[in-house]
């Protein structure tokens, strides 16, 4: 890669990328403590409704009051330090912004924004892989034909996942399985914020008033990695297995092993697809040698002589030698989203973005839900995100998980059982639904069942 030398040369021209940030929750804390460091990117302001609090999480990562005392975007400009403000259209429609990272987690929030961003001609990174599960390929394709550029960001577990798929396929390897690691057990499905804690509480020394407690709790009830391994089938075509993810056990060792396809003696229900594996066995016991922080991808040798450089070079092989993984063991997410910002600005490409409508992210109820009660949305009390294929998706009418929020319930609802468009009552008006609607209609019949 090049993007250091890139960057270099727009330090020295005085010119250097110009960056919006709105959302400085833990992502956007990670990527404030690199870009004042980053020579070449200029962070002109951040947008967040809690101005004391960004500032605050300014300075806990190292700015000084100097670097974030702008009183305005255009000081921010002439002076090189950075404005925070609450005003987030205002930050997207300022002449001189590049690039607009949204780092606010909420679906509806982050495409009115993207829109914005793409009618004022600037680059998006996406944090928000909730908005992008919602209406991503539309997004995309709206910023492509406005000659800007649309990313997943980089150091985000489905980035990072793509670039797997990227090095597989631009190396004539053939993808069996594309993912990444979590902790999971079946019972996590129905875990809230009230009982999330206990089991964040076995494995991380943390204070639960210190952090977002529902955000944290999608991480474990499932929801996250059907958000995110939906982000990577889009991105990448790769297509979900029949009954979304399974969660099996392994080892970094076994991905080979557990991530191959069923005829073949593995656990997935087809090849080309996505996996999450879990740092748990099934009795609550911890697996060695976990992937719970990393991202992985299973290919297939499809020559003999593939098949023996995979001995020779010690690749992580099944027990036939046929298949093969490349891991990465951690990731470091807004500490490394800098790459995201530098190749959209500087060589025009996104770090994954999605080209199709491969996979959809329904809510399932966790409990029994009654007649007239507001859904809660994602790592709530009531429902949580399972990845299933769009044909699927489309045939049940299936509610996206990140529209079950803030709606009544139209009937009673069973525990288990997946939420459909008719079960609330949705404001058509809406414009992620309206956007979502127009996603399906323009994407939805290149998913014929296969």
């Amino acid at each position: 890669m090049n993007l250091a030398k890139l960057l270099a040369a727009r330090a020295a021209a005085a010119n250097p990328v110009r960056v919006g940030l709105i959302g400085a929750g833990k992502f956007g804390s990670m990527f404030l403590a690199q870009v004042r460091l980053t020579a070449g990117m200029h962070l002109l302001g951040i947008a967040d409704l809690q101005i004391d609090q960004a500032a605050r999480n300014c300075r806990q990562v190292g700015w000084s009051p100097e670097q974030i005392g702008a009183a305005s975007l255009d000081e921010a400009r002439q002076s090189g330090a950075t404005h925070i403000g609450d005003d987030a259209m205002a930050l997207i429609a300022h002449p001189d912004l590049e690039v607009l990272i949204d780092a606010t987690g909420d679906p509806r929030i982050g495409i009115r924004h993207c829109l914005a961003a793409i009618a004022n001609g600037k680059h998006v990174i996406m944090v928000n892989v909730e908005a992008d599960v919602v209406a991503g390929p539309l997004l995309a394709r709206r910023a492509e034909q406005a000659g800007v550029v649309y990313s997943l960001a980089w150091g985000d577990q489905p980035a990072l996942i793509a670039e797997h798929v990227d090095w597989a396929r631009a190396c004539g390897f053939r993808v069996v399985c594309a993912g990444k690691g979590t902790r999971y057990l079946p019972s996590y499905h129905g875990l809230t914020p009230d009982t999330a804690p206990d089991v964040l509480q076995q494995y991380l020394e943390i204070d639960p008033g210190s952090i977002n407690i529902k955000m944290f709790n999608s991480f474990l009830d499932g929801t996250k990695s059907g958000i995110e391994m939906t982000a990577v089938c889009n991105a990448t075509g790769l297509t979900p297995q029949d009954g979304g993810l399974g969660f099996p056990p392994a080892t970094r060792f076994e991905l080979a092993e557990v991530c191959k396809p069923a005829p073949q003696g593995g656990s997935l229900s087809r090849d080309g697809t996505t996996e999450v594996v879990s740092s748990l066995y099934r009795d609550g016991s911890a697996v060695p040698n976990n992937l719970a922080m990393g991202t992985y991808v299973v290919i297939e040798g499809e020559t003999d002589y593939a098949r023996q450089c995979f001995r020779e070079y010690h690749m992580l092989a099944d027990s036939s030698g046929r298949f093969a993984a490349l891991y990465r063991p951690i990731h470091m997410i807004g500490l490394e989203l800098g790459i995201s910002v530098a190749s959209a600005a500087l060589r025009g490409e996104p770090t994954g973005a999605p080209v199709a409508f491969r996979s959809d992210v329904v809510a399932v109820a966790k409990r029994n839900l009654k007649k007239g009660e507001i859904l809660d949305g994602e790592g709530g009390y009531m429902v949580w995100g399972k990845q299933l294929p769009a044909p699927t998706s489309l045939a049940k009418g299936g509610l996206p998980l990140g529209l079950a929020g803030g709606v009544p319930l139209t009937r009673d609802i069973s525990e288990g059982d997946l939420l459909t468009w008719d079960d609330a009552a949705i404001d058509d008006s809406d414009p992620a639904v309206v956007i979502r609607r127009e996603m399906e209609a323009a994407f939805g019949r290149a998913n014929a069942v296969e």
